[in-house]
């Protein structure tokens, strides 16, 4: 009996590493359910008709929502990462007088 028990340990062992476990897609730091086709469709949906508010993402469809809401996201990390790097500038430039 303790023979099959360890006999078939062995085998799930074996096979949980024989079989790849499959990976969660994400885009832009959410999950995918399948693939991340409606998050991709509502980031270029948002990039195209210039979306800057999440409010404005407010489709049917959650990953279209999620790709929209990254969109957003991504530009208000650029515009802030820009704005840090022109008060850099601007301090070098008050120091230079």
């Amino acid at each position: 009996m303790i023979r099959i028990l360890v006999a078939a340990g062995a085998i799930a062992l074996v096979g949980s590493f024989a079989a790849p476990a499959n990976a969660q897609e994400t885009f832009h730091g959410y999950d995918c359910t399948d693939d991340c086709s409606g998050h991709e469709a509502g980031y270029d949906w948002a990039a195209r008709h210039d979306i800057s508010d999440e409010r404005d993402c407010d489709g049917d469809s959650r990953s279209f929502n999620e790709g929209c809401q990254a969109y957003v996201e991504e530009q208000a990390d650029d515009a802030n990462r820009n704005s840090q790097s022109d008060d850099e500038n601007d301090n070098e430039d008050s120091e230079e007088q």
